[in-house]
């Protein structure tokens, strides 16, 4: 009976170690990784430009369903920047985010005023809102890759129909 209740606490004392020893890197990635995409969305509603070389790779990649794509750290200022010049109070709101190893899933709602000419199109001072969902590509804990879905033709039609009226 001795020898039973010995084999007993060592095997809950065995237990005990293993799962004090277990790892939650997983969990601590998916922690920085949403981190990081926050504040990516983050200079996105600000235009704090700068804070983009803490966030992405130097060969980071942005590809939207367009075709358009920019590269790097500088490809991606200057875009930001002038997309903020066509709607200065430009703002992200994240409705929805979803973490699987190296991939984050953002779903937001993007809204800013028309305040500069978007596709031939001149500002109108309308506010817009539209849906987007980027789905993002961490590397050595960078931000290296961009997939965006952004809802351009509501977009076109929110800015066309103020136009008209």
């Amino acid at each position: 009976m001795k020898t039973h209740n010995y084999s007993m606490l060592t095997l809950i004392a065995v237990l005990f170690l293993c799962l004090g020893c277990q790892s939650n890197s997983g969990r601590e990635n998916a922690d920085y990784n949403r981190e990081l995409i926050l504040q990516y969305h983050e200079v996105w509603n600000t235009g704090q430009v700068e804070k983009l070389n803490e966030i992405l790779a130097p060969d980071f990649v942005c590809h939207y369903l367009t075709d358009q794509e920019w590269k790097g750290i500088a490809g991606s200022k200057t875009e930001i920047v002038n997309w903020r010049a066509l709607f200065p109070d430009w703002h992200e709101e994240v409705v929805d985010i979803i973490i699987e190893k190296d991939k984050v899933v953002t779903r937001y709602n993007s809204t800013g005023t028309h305040s500069g000419t978007y596709e031939g199109i001149d500002s109108t001072g309308t506010k817009v809102m539209i849906a987007e969902i980027s789905i993002y590509r961490i590397k050595d804990g960078k931000l290296a890759e961009q997939w965006c879905l952004m809802d351009d033709s509501a977009l076109k039609t929110q800015i066309l129909n103020y136009k008209e009226q």
